[in-house]
């Protein structure tokens, strides 16, 4: 990680906690009274030495012995706040990062997603975040802590010994040595362990889904083979950050204990020879172990802090994602409550950014009445979802422009744009929660009785009504468990729900069977009223009786008529006519 972004990532998790600066306050007021106290622990242990057990006076032992137990009862109540208060503050601040991660995320345009897996992004909101959890709640106060314990440490032990301190200090520039040389490897070592934990979530997940796939193919021993693959590639660098950060353990233990050992001998000597009491000593190996510990904790942490620095690295990142389909920052227009004018594709051309010298829509160039329904015809590819998704505004076109009663949608705010539409597609998007919930997902303020309505109306409440709890039954996810006329019917109910003035339909009976086709043919009339429509299809039945049929090939605009008028005129759609219907006669 560069110096850059260590500087970016620590800014970030500064702002993520300045919020809540006075319980900081006070968490670090709790950690330095905890470290006063255990620091202070060392003369109480040299009063118990000298003045108890060395003189032989059972009142001075028993004072000793009582100011040290009131030392640990005071050490007991400030470690009680200091850990509440730090963890409440990990919990607290991760809470906050995972809710801006996700408000940030939500809104970013679908290009996004087709260039970063979904699922690796859930690692960094779950994964990161948690690693971030624990630093902020645990590792960073046990830091904070063993730093000022090393630092008191080091001075009471100058006070009470020079000479004896003079051993332990020589250790000091071996022990910060390898921490610097073992830190950097660790660091670089965790931000390539975080990603190889996230690929292992994201094929997971990716197998997991798609599990009827898997196992229609009988494709379980290839995903075993590739899922090892992944989870031996994270293994490998996990086992690498491991084998770095015991290196750095065991180099500080040998390092601080040796100097122990060797200023006991130095002490033992003087005591023998009567230069220093036993109490002193008793005291300088008492700040001698805090010392050790306190180093040996440090380098404990450090491979836990660098891991977290990859961690909110990643998070950063995804955070400093710009949001590419926005509102303008200035000539932002409004739309009227009541549109007034159609639709119309002014020479538009598309291409997407990772294909951009392949066109996906050229010179398009097509008004949409207001009020009436249009259908898009062609063969697949031909680019007819995409209209669907410059319309909706999930890309931007590269030429020409698009206006929505007479306004370019790009001086629109994108939620009032998308205000507009009601989607109904070939696979339409159910969501974990009630029938009832998914019915009023693009109205959720709408009452029960509104719901049942729109159930009724695109009849969908026939078989609600046999589910165990009516509108309240839980849908699995992706509402797993319903058919495909069933969902087709829960998305055309959500439509009228939300009773936008311009409805998309995404090849919306394709899928079904000829009874689940027949129902949402029933529905459709309530639909369409009084609506503008657009519909893509490619079985042309659906479509015969449509206003106007355009008929789209390669990204072109090549005809647009009535049905009657594109089979005597038009050979692409006389063609897909005939195929369909045996004869490309009227």
């Amino acid at each position: 990680m560069s110096s850059s972004n260590q500087h970016e990532t620590l800014g970030f998790a500064l702002r993520c906690i300045a919020p809540y600066r006075w319980r900081v306050a006070g968490a670090l007021l709790a950690l330095v009274f905890t470290a006063g106290i255990t620091l202070s622990l060392g003369q109480g242990l040299r009063l118990m030495v000298d003045q108890g057990f060395v003189t032989g006076s059972p009142e001075l032992l028993n004072q000793s012995v009582g100011v040290f137990l009131l030392m640990v009862v005071a050490l007991a109540i400030g470690t009680y706040a200091r850990f509440y208060l730090v963890s409440w503050i990990g919990e607290r601040v991760v809470a906050d990062i995972r809710q801006r991660v996700f408000d940030h995320v939500i809104d970013l345009h679908p290009g996004f997603f087709e260039t970063n897996r979904g699922l690796e992004i859930q690692s960094r909101l779950t994964a990161d975040t948690t690693v971030l959890q624990s630093v902020i709640g645990s590792t960073l106060s046990i830091a904070l802590r063993n730093g000022l314990m090393l630092i008191g440490g080091i001075v009471l032990l100058v006070v009470t010994n020079p000479k004896l301190t003079s051993i332990v200090m020589l250790a000091v520039p071996l022990i910060v040595a390898p921490i610097i040389y073992f830190g950097r490897r660790v660091r670089r070592l965790s931000r390539l362990s975080q990603d190889r934990v996230a690929d292992v979530g994201s094929y997971v997940g990716e197998v997991l889904g798609q599990i009827k796939t898997v196992q229609s193919y009988n494709h379980q021993a290839q995903d075993r083979a590739r899922f090892s693959t992944v989870v031996e590639q994270a293994f490998e660098v996990s086992r690498s950050r491991i084998r770095q950060r015991a290196w750095l353990t065991s180099i500080v233990i040998v390092l601080v204990l040796g100097a122990i050992g060797m200023m006991i001998w130095v002490g033992g000597l003087d005591v023998i020879a009567g230069r220093i009491s036993l109490g002193e000593l008793a005291a300088f190996l008492f700040y001698s172990l805090i010392v050790g510990l306190a180093a040996g904790a440090l380098s404990e942490v450090i491979g836990e802090l660098q891991r977290a620095a990859g961690a909110g690295a990643r998070i950063v990142e995804l955070l400093r994602t710009e949001q590419e389909i926005s509102a303008p920052k200035t000539g932002l227009v409004q739309l009227p409550e009541r549109l007034s004018q159609g639709i119309a594709f002014d020479q538009v051309s598309f291409s997407y950014s990772t294909r951009p010298d392949v066109p996906v829509i050229s010179d398009f160039s097509l008004d949409i009445r207001i009020g009436e329904t249009l259908a898009l015809v062609g063969p697949s590819g031909a680019g007819k979802s995409t209209l669907f998704d410059l319309l909706l505004r999930f890309f931007d076109v590269t030429g020409g422009r698009i206006t929505i009663d007479g306004r370019d949608i790009r001086a629109l705010e994108p939620a009032q744009l998308r205000a507009c539409f009601a989607l109904v597609s070939q696979n339409p998007a159910l969501f974990y929660g009630s029938v009832a919930d998914n019915i009023r997902y693009g109205r959720p303020e709408a009452d029960s009785s509104a719901i049942e309505a729109a159930a009724r109306a695109a009849h969908a409440d026939e078989f609600i009504a046999d589910m165990p709890n009516g509108y309240e039954t839980q849908l699995g996810d992706a509402g797993l468990g319903l058919s495909g006329g069933q969902k087709q019917r829960l998305a055309i109910a959500r439509a009228l729900l939300t009773d936008a003035p311009i409805l998309l339909l995404d090849e919306a009976t394709s899928a079904l069977d000829a009874r689940s086709e027949y129902l949402i043919q029933q529905a459709m009339p309530r639909l369409t009223q009084g609506r503008t429509t657009i519909v893509i299809a490619h079985r042309l039945a659906t479509v015969k009786n449509a206003d106007r049929i355009a008929v789209i090939d390669k990204g072109c605009l090549v005809a647009l008529g009535t049905h009657e008028e594109l089979v005597r005129h038009n050979g692409l759609y006389a063609r897909l006519a005939e195929l369909q219907f045996g004869t490309a006669t009227i």
